[in-house]
């Protein structure tokens, strides 16, 4: 990339900030967000008018606006680094800050998640006869099936680590490798959470231990595809050649985001699938 100052319209004066073009995707983005979590409320609601369900069809009208979006928005954020080259080093510093800054906020969601679910089982209340886990619920072994998930996010971390090392070595071809194992890792994860969830025993709304739960582990699995996503964009961008080893902050953003949920699923392996079924 170049760092090269872009200019003050009213001074003349460089500046090594970037002046981001007028975009309508932030107006059209909260549009298309706000009608997905409509329909997402209706849908869960069973709203219908008549015999038409218009919760389904408005979530997945909103899902839809929702990827088209992040597909232009990225794509015009990629042109400006790749094409236009206006992101110097100063605006590359202000990304890093934040990217830090968003992951700290989505820190903040699972504490919240983590403070839910131990005020539930360091304290069980007379409802759930005083235990925890309560009674009639079939927990699910923390060695079986969520065991064999966590090796499967270890290793997509592993994947992710090596693929940053071989972007700052400009190995380009086994860059693109190590980015696609990682994706697919992250995919099968997927794959085994939706088959652990359908066939636990305990329904989504069978009380606050499914609630802790299914939020936990649900929100991380959410956090899980968003990953994947990211990390698939990532791919195509290494195929076309727009990571170097000195400018590839796409990518490091995207593993920051990775190692970031690999972390979080260890907290909850450790908190609700061991401690909080034992």
């Amino acid at each position: 990339m170049s760092d090269t100052p872009a200019y003050d319209l009213n001074s003349g004066k460089p500046h090594p900030f970037h002046l981001v073009h007028a975009s309508p995707w932030p107006f059209v983005a909260s549009i298309v967000a706000g009608l997905m979590a409509l329909g997402a409320v209706l849908f869960m609601h069973g709203a219908k008018i008549g015999s038409f369900p218009i919760g389904a069809k408005l979530l997945v009208l909103g899902t839809l606006g929702v990827l088209a979006v992040m597909w232009v928005w990225w794509r015009d954020v990629i042109h400006e680094a790749v094409v236009e080259k206006a992101h110097s080093a100063t605006v590359k510093t202000g990304l890093r800050y934040g990217m830090a800054l968003f992951i700290s906020s989505e820190v903040m969601f699972f504490v919240a998640f983590f403070w839910a679910f131990f005020n539930a089982s360091l304290a069980p209340t007379e409802a759930i006869g005083f235990v925890w886990p309560p009674k009639g619920i079939e927990v699910i072994s923390a060695f079986d099936l969520p065991l064999l998930m966590t090796m499967i996010l270890l290793l997509s971390g592993c994947t992710v680590t090596w693929a940053h090392h071989v972007i700052l070595q400009g190995k380009q071809d086994e860059s693109v490798k190590a980015i696609l194992i990682t994706v697919l890792l992250g995919a099968i994860f997927t794959c085994f959470q939706l088959y652990e969830y359908h066939h636990a025993t305990f329904p989504f709304k069978g009380g606050i231990y499914s609630s802790a739960f299914y939020m936990a582990t649900g929100f991380h699995g959410f956090h899980v595809l968003i990953g994947s996503i990211f990390l698939a964009v990532c791919l195509f961008r290494a195929m076309k050649g727009h990571f170097k080893p000195n400018d590839h902050f796409g990518f490091e953003a995207a593993a920051w985001y990775w190692h970031f949920v690999d972390v979080v699923w260890l907290f909850l392996f450790a908190a609700i699938y061991w401690w909080g079924n034992s």
